[in-house]
């Protein structure tokens, strides 16, 4: 592949990503990486850097094929008192041939496309190929907004569950499962994942979200709320039970409090963690007999397969 140097990269805009690449493309585009030999393993830890007391800015460099490309996300939670995003990034692209920079991109609506990519990679391993009679789902920004579409291109789902914090944004959220095409969409309670195929959280909360002892032996559960050691959206009683299936076991135990905090614990063997490329090249397989867990933090080189399916 011949690249072209350019003292201005071109600017990708958040409405260009989208038209250029669905939620079903980038399940699509990180599945590939993942069949083609890449091995999360090898993407960089994320770097995380404290600015005094208004929050932290993150890394995320990661090298694929004939692509190299780093997302400087911000995270700062008093911003939205002040007008301004909590979450706020910016993709660089470059080629891996002469380092020359191809693309700026909006950061946010990458993180927007591969999170829920990223979680229907999963579920289309870890569930039966059989329709979903119960989805519940805890959250309603944008990352459950986009779980919604993301889940419903991989199964049938028959009802959609919503459990939110603030009424109005649990109506969006209803409203969005029904345009999505399920057929029955509602809000509820945490008590409906006793009844539930598919559970799906996409909170920033630091403390469960439900009773695990409820969640049936036949559910998928994905939680993909927090990437912090001190926060966790799934209780020990669920990871004590589960098979546990993470993007990467390094990443995991750096960053995925829902596991770390088990295992510390000692109700959940850390040997048994299984990791996502594992599943996609056939040498794990999903456990039928309990329930399976699917918890990610998002690494860098899902971000990376995404820009390039922008690129292309």
């Amino acid at each position: 592949m011949t690249f072209a140097h350019s003292e201005s990269p071109r600017w990708i805009t958040s409405d260009q990503i989208a038209a250029a690449v669905s939620v079903e493309r980038a399940r699509v585009l990180l599945e590939e990486a993942l069949k083609s030999g890449f091995q999360p393993s090898q993407d960089p830890a994320r770097v995380n850097i404290p600015v005094h007391d208004a929050g932290h800015v993150l890394l995320m460099p990661s090298v694929l094929s004939d692509w190299t490309g780093t997302k400087i996300a911000t995270v700062a939670p008093d911003n939205p008192s002040k007008g301004a995003p909590r979450i706020q990034a910016i993709y660089l692209l470059m080629d891996a041939e002469t380092l020359s920079p191809q693309a700026l991109m909006e950061g946010n609506a990458l993180t927007t496309l591969r999170t829920p990519a990223v979680s229907a990679v999963a579920v289309d391993y870890l569930a039966p190929r059989t329709p979903i009679e119960r989805m519940v789902l805890f959250g309603t920004g944008p990352q459950a907004l986009s779980h919604i579409q993301a889940m419903t291109e991989v199964r049938e789902i028959h009802e959609l569950v919503v459990c939110g914090r603030e009424e109005d944004k649990i109506v969006e959220t209803v409203e969005a499962g029904l345009a999505a095409g399920i057929p029955i969409s509602r809000a509820g309670s945490p008590e409906d994942v006793s009844g539930a195929d598919l559970i799906v959280c996409c909170t920033s909360s630091s403390t469960p979200l439900f009773d695990g002892t409820l969640v049936p032996e036949n559910a998928v559960v994905v939680a993909m709320g927090s990437h912090e050691p001190e926060a966790r959206e799934l209780d020990s009683a669920l990871l004590s039970r589960a098979q546990v299936v993470v993007e990467d076991h390094a990443t995991a135990m750096r960053e995925a409090g829902d596991v770390i905090q088990p295992i510390k614990e000692g109700v959940l063997d850390e040997d048994s963690l299984v990791e996502l490329v594992d599943l996609v090249n056939g040498s794990a397989t999903a456990d039928p007999t309990r329930p399976r867990v699917f918890k990610c933090v998002g690494m860098s080189w899902e971000d990376l397969a995404v820009a390039v399916g922008v690129m292309d």
